[in-house]
Parts: C-alpha cells; structure tokens; sequence
C-alpha cells in the first residue's frame, strides 16, 4: 500500500511529530542533578576537600603565633574566618572551575540537551559542592576554638552558616566559571575570590584600613564569618547573627540567579 493510497486525516497523523514530553519539574530535576552531581563529586572532591580543610588548619597555626588567645575579638575572627575559608574554596574557587571546564570543553551541551530548568542545574551543582564543605567546616572550627580557647557550644550555628554563606558563593563562583571566556580566566576568578576570602575574612578587623573594610562588606562571606565570630561570646547577640545570615540568604538568591542568567546565556550561544 502506498502513502498516496492512505485516507489525507491518517497520512497527516503518520507524519506529523509525535508531542514532546512535558519539562521536568524544577524540584524533581533539582533532586536528579543534585544526586547526579554528588555522586560525581564523591570520588573527585573528596581530596580537595582534605586539602582545603588542611589549608584552613594551617593558617589557624599560623596565626596562632601572631593573635594571643587573650586576645578574643581577633581570635574569634580568626577562628570564623578560617572555617568559612573551607566553603569559599570549594564553593568559590572549585565551582567556577568546573563550569569554565564545562563552558570550554562544550560539557554544558549534555545539561542543554535534557528536559530539566537552568536553575536546576546550578541550583544541584552548588548544592552538591557545597555538601562538602560542612564536615571541613566544623573540623577547622573544633581545632580553632581549642587552639584560641574559645567556647565550643554554638558551633551548631554552623549548619546555617554553611548553606547560606555556601549558596552566596556557589553562585558567584558558577557565575564566573559560566561567564569568563577562557576556562584559564574562570580559574584566575576563582583563586582571586578564594583569595579574598582568605584575606578580608581570618585577618582581624581591627588590623585593616578603612578601604580594605570597604572591599570586606562587599564579600559575601564576610557576613557568614561575622554570623559565626558573634557566637563566640558567652551572650550572643542572635538578632545580629540572623541579620547576618539574611544578608548571606539575599545574597545567595541574587548570585544563583546571576549564574542561573548565565548558564542560559552560555548554552545558547
């Protein structure tokens, strides 16, 4: 039988397309790349996780010898700035690199190709680095506080300081890995900002000038080191240490959605 012989309604039936299957939902395709991710991420990170926790715990010793413990106002500082350093460089500096690998090595073709929402996938990326960083956290902050004598009882403040201060960064970090035109760029902007952290965040406050204090208010992370540096104290001041980590939540929204705006951006050209 040949086509010209089929009924015109059966013919245009057996050549017209076949409906595509409706879009994922955002949560669901969140919940799949966040699993997709971590399993990825357990086996590649884990090292690097190691080597930033043992960062952070090099530069508790090495300020151990310059900030007395008696010292408590820069202690603290040291002791918060150091623990949110082991975020800023997994969620900062490893997540641009990834996404500058994927952005140069066309990887970012597989994420176009399936039915879920850009947020999706750089909502379960940073998500998945930052998932790591929560066990480094509290390790460096354990050492920390007994290095400088600081009190150990609220260091449960930590598991929002990670995910808020994490979410901040990981956008900021997927931004710059998705923006920068060479993936050697997208690893200079991640050094840069891990190195920022780093230097605006352990230093003490009272040993900056006012414009490096400047710079340091535009840091997000500054926000969850001085949420964390508040607890320190035997009465903690919990509507400061809120107004921190709201400013860490703002911020967090703004810089995924940045990254989010940027990955459709990448994937369409």
């Amino acid at each position: 039988m040949t086509l010209l012989s089929v009924p015109p309604q059966a013919r245009r039936s057996a050549v017209s397309p076949a409906p595509l299957a409706p879009a994922a939902r955002l949560l669901p395709a969140l919940a799949a790349v966040y699993r997709a991710q971590l399993a990825r991420a357990r086996v590649a990170r884990i090292p690097l996780l190691f080597v930033a926790t043992f960062q952070s715990v090099g530069i508790l010793v090495m300020m151990r010898g310059v900030v007395d413990a008696g010292q408590t106002s820069a202690a603290r500082s040291v002791v918060a700035g150091s623990s949110v350093l082991v975020v800023a460089f997994v969620a900062l500096n490893l997540l641009a690199q990834y996404f500058g690998k994927l952005r140069a090595t066309g990887g970012l073709d597989h994420y176009a190709t399936l039915p879920v929402p850009a947020a999706s996938v750089v909502l379960g990326a940073a998500a998945a680095y930052a998932s790591f960083t929560l066990p480094g956290t509290l390790v460096t902050a354990g050492i920390g506080a007994v290095m400088f004598g600081l009190p150990l009882g609220q260091l449960w403040v930590l598991l929002a300081v990670v995910p808020l201060a994490g979410a901040a960064l990981s956008g900021l970090g997927a931004a710059c890995g998705l923006l920068a035109p060479r993936q050697e760029i997208a690893t200079m902007l991640g050094q840069l900002g891990m190195s920022a952290a780093l230097l605006l965040g352990v230093l003490p406050v009272d040993h900056l000038p006012q414009p490096v204090l400047w710079l340091r208010d535009l840091l997000p992370s500054t926000y969850g080191v001085e949420a964390f540096a508040r607890t320190f104290v035997p009465r903690p001041d919990w509507g400061m240490v809120l107004a921190d980590l709201g400013v860490c939540a703002a911020v967090g929204v703004v810089s995924l959605a940045l990254a989010t705006w940027a990955y459709r951006r990448a994937v369409a050209r």
